[in-house]
């Protein structure tokens, strides 16, 4: 038993010698995680966030040696600088991107940058495990770039990676640390992963649940985006017809019309809608009215608002139709006449000011669209 008990507490003593609790990293550096999503596109990035701690004027060409250096430790000869503390900083793609113009495939990558104050080289390592830059291998490398590092006015004490500039399409991404900020742009082919990501989702359970709405948000997409208008069209189908989940409804209908005149078939567009008006909601039509006119078809957008109106002749919705659509044909007298009918109805004050706004420019003989 005693002997048991002495090999047990030699074990203990064993493991305990490499074993560690969770502490704050060493060198009262700070953990971090940033991530931004773009278009479908997720960026993560995983690095530790050094100090200056003091060390103005120190940091850049220093601490933060230029170019590539043995740092005495480890098996690289020629390392460069590990974008932060500690272990490996990492960037992470859920897509393929690219950085500053070149192609980089989805994936994780070990993030290096070989410092220049007057271009710095961008290094992303399929090795994404290694501790810093002490074991940087150039073999690993799957992309290096090149760019300019930009002066900053105010200090920033700790080293920060930041997005800015975000669209659907890219964003710039930047270390920032004590006066310098070294930014990249990360771009995506967003439109091309936006298809594809549709094709694949709607061929699993998202393409009937919630239904029709997955196909027409799809055939959405090609009609705003101009792209691949065919297959918009039968997306549009589907939402309408496919066995189970297709609907006839105003949405449906309108969005298929859309994407018939987008593709110069204005008389099948023209017949659907008139079938599809019938289903839709005062606000559904009142929409698609407003649509007309910007397309400036002031007459077909007067038919419009008419229907909504003998549909729901009390509303204000509707009556905020008329005088709209009489002032697009030129008759500002009946357009008055229903602005100021409307004006007890307004629901909040934001309408009741856009409507008092209205009179003022109808009594003064103007268009109000």
């Amino acid at each position: 038993m005693k002997k048991m008990l002495t090999a047990c507490i030699a074990l203990l003593c064993a493991a305990a010698s490499f074993s560690q609790l969770t502490v704050p990293p060493g060198g009262g550096n700070k953990k971090a995680t940033v991530g931004e999503r773009i278009g479908i596109t997720d960026v993560t990035i995983h690095y530790d966030r050094p100090g200056v701690k003091g060390r103005e004027g120190k940091i850049w060409g220093d601490l933060v040696h230029k170019g590539f250096a043995d740092l005495g430790f480890g098996t690289s000869k020629a390392a460069p600088w590990r974008a932060g503390a500690n272990e490996n900083t990492t960037i992470e793609f859920s897509t393929p991107v690219s950085i500053e113009g070149q192609q980089l495939p989805a994936g994780k990558y070990g993030f290096f940058i070989a410092y220049d104050p007057d271009e710095c080289t961008l290094i992303f390592s399929k090795n994404s495990n290694s501790w810093g830059s002490f074991y940087y291998d150039p073999k690993e490398d799957v992309l290096r770039v090149k760019v300019k590092p930009q002066p900053i006015d105010k200090s920033v004490e700790w080293l920060t990676y930041s997005f800015s500039d975000e669209t659907n399409t890219g964003a710039t991404v930047a270390l920032s640390w004590e006066k310098l900020k070294i930014p990249f742009k990360v771009e995506t082919d967003y439109t091309n992963l936006q298809l594809e990501s549709f094709r694949a989702e709607l061929r699993t359970e998202k393409s009937f649940n919630p239904g029709w709405q997955s196909y027409e948000q799809a055939a959405r997409f090609c009609l705003q985006n101009n792209v691949d208008l065919n297959e918009g069209l039968q997306w549009a189908d589907n939402a309408i017809s496919l066995p189970f989940i297709g609907q006839k409804n105003f949405v449906t209908l309108s969005t298929k019309a859309d994407l018939l005149r987008k593709m110069d078939r204005t008389a099948d567009a023209d017949a659907l809608m008139k079938e599809a008006l019938p289903m839709g909601t005062v606000q559904q039509i009142h929409t698609y009215a407003r649509q007309l006119l910007q397309q400036k078809k002031n007459k077909e957008a007067f038919d419009v608002f008419k229907i909504n109106y003998d549909k729901s002749p009390n509303e204000f919705t509707t009556q905020v139709g008329m005088a709209r659509g009489y002032s697009a044909v030129g008759d500002y007298k009946k357009a008055l006449a229903y602005a100021q009918k409307a004006l007890p109805q307004a629901p909040d004050k934001g309408n009741k000011d856009n409507v008092e706004k209205m009179i003022k420019t109808l009594q003064d003989g103007k268009d109000i669209n």
